[in-house]
């Protein structure tokens, strides 16, 4: 079982030929290795509505014929596009076969803008997710701020990874993701959604030092990059 860090918020995990793809954003983005064409999975799980963590969930629903899980609003946008989509909201799970998916909650934003109309289409409640797979639970936090209901969060479940943001100005920095690390109780983290763009460049790798003298492993990755998950 591993997981390959795609740049920004976009992760896949998988162990042989099952796979998830959190929050594709490979095309567009200027710090991906790969194409989403060259993505397999069986399920797309999507954060909100924002263009940098939906851009290619389309594409690669389509070419593998993958169900697309995301809260109801944005679910049901891409099943009138003729997707396979299931629609969650924050607090429910979704059984996967191979894993369970539960949303939990996030305080960011979400929203489908669409320039040439100058309009911005609601996509309901941001979230993020706890995926749980051999006995294995990784939190893809989503696009978020710090919040008190994180120690909840730690408490209630046992978290080997999280991917928390750090990239700030749209997110919580690196201060703030320290403090999530700890509320969550993590055993290690994988720090996401920054120095895809100028206004969001962090060191990670500094970042990772902060969490060591806290105890807690850090994973600073880089796109293209792979990890091998085990219980922590």
């Amino acid at each position: 079982m591993k997981l390959i860090y795609h740049g920004h918020s976009c992760v896949q995990i998988t162990e042989g030929s099952q796979s998830v793809v959190i929050d594709p954003f490979l095309n567009g983005n200027p710090v991906a290795v790969t194409k989403a064409e060259h993505i397999q999975a069986q399920y797309i799980l999507l954060t909100h509505g924002h263009g940098d963590h939906i851009a290619d969930a389309e594409t690669i629903a389509r070419a593998n014929d993958a169900t697309i899980i995301a809260t109801y609003e944005l679910a049901t946008y891409f099943s009138w596009k003729g997707l396979k989509t299931i629609g969650v909201n924050i607090g429910g799970t979704v059984d996967l076969g191979f894993a369970k998916a539960k949303m939990v909650q996030a305080f960011h934003s979400s929203g489908m803008v669409i320039e040439e109309e100058q309009k911005i289409v609601y996509m309901g409640m941001p979230g993020g997710y706890l995926l749980t797979w051999n006995d294995i639970t990784l939190l893809h936090a989503g696009d978020t701020s710090l919040f008190g209901d994180m120690k909840i969060i730690g408490e209630l479940n046992r978290i080997d990874y999280a991917l928390l943001p750090i990239g700030d100005l749209l997110t919580m920095g690196p201060a703030d993701a320290l403090i999530a690390a700890e509320w969550l109780r993590a055993k290690a983290v994988i720090p996401i959604h920054h120095s895809t763009f100028p206004m969001i460049a962090q060191d990670a790798a500094a970042f990772a030092g902060q969490l060591k003298a806290k105890g807690i492993a850090g994973f600073p990755m880089k796109p293209g990059e792979e990890i091998p998950l085990a219980r922590l």
